[in-house]
């Protein structure tokens, strides 16, 4: 009977509240990549997980927005009230998105339930490197204004709680610095070894 208490004990050694796994950088940095990663691992863990994308989310819910500054700030505005609609309600929210400025992300901080923020940091030359689309080139090239990390800033967070480094850690590596975090705010179940 003890072994089973135990057990139970175990299992639930973790907060059921929810959090806001916000995870910004620059276009290519691979905040997608890793949030589809993530995703799979907080599923595998019986947790109850939304994942915001950036591109998706132009799709919806943020369509008649452009990329002027008071449009990306629009845009998180929009996307963290979801989030907090989100976190606050036991989901544990992977929001993906460039947030270049400082101040949306921090008021993502303040209405959220349990912000982590995630720097996903590569290099410029190594996010231009892997853009499919030539959206760099074109930025470069002046085609393209207001480019985040070309002719428009990229606050790079201050105190980050996480930060990645996706140019030379693996998809895997950066994933299991993020859960390491995670088990060690108790808002995720310890993986349990095979």
């Amino acid at each position: 009977m003890q072994i089973v208490q135990q057990e139970i004990e175990r299992e639930v050694a973790y907060s059921t509240e929810g959090f806001t796994l916000w995870l910004t950088g620059l276009s290519g940095a691979g905040k997608t990549t890793l949030a589809l990663a993530l995703e799979a691992q907080l599923l595998a863990r019986g947790l109850r997980v939304e994942r915001l994308d950036g591109d998706v989310v132009r799709e919806g819910l943020t369509r008649d927005l452009g990329f002027s500054k008071e449009d990306r700030d629009k845009n998180i505005e929009r996307v963290t009230f979801v989030a907090k609609l989100l976190s606050r309600n036991g989901v544990a929210v992977i929001a993906s998105f460039i947030s270049p400025y400082r101040e949306a992300r921090a008021r993502a901080r303040r209405e959220t339930t349990n912000f982590i923020e995630v720097f996903v940091n590569a290099p410029l030359a190594t996010c231009a490197a892997r853009d499919v689309k030539g959206m760099y080139a074109k930025a470069f090239a002046g085609q393209i204004k207001d480019f985040t990390g070309v002719n428009d800033p990229y606050e790079e967070p201050e105190s980050p709680e996480v930060v990645v480094y996706t140019d030379r850690e693996t998809v895997a590596e950066s994933a299991a610095k993020i859960l390491n975090y995670l088990e060690t705010r108790a808002l995720i179940p310890v993986a349990q070894s095979a």
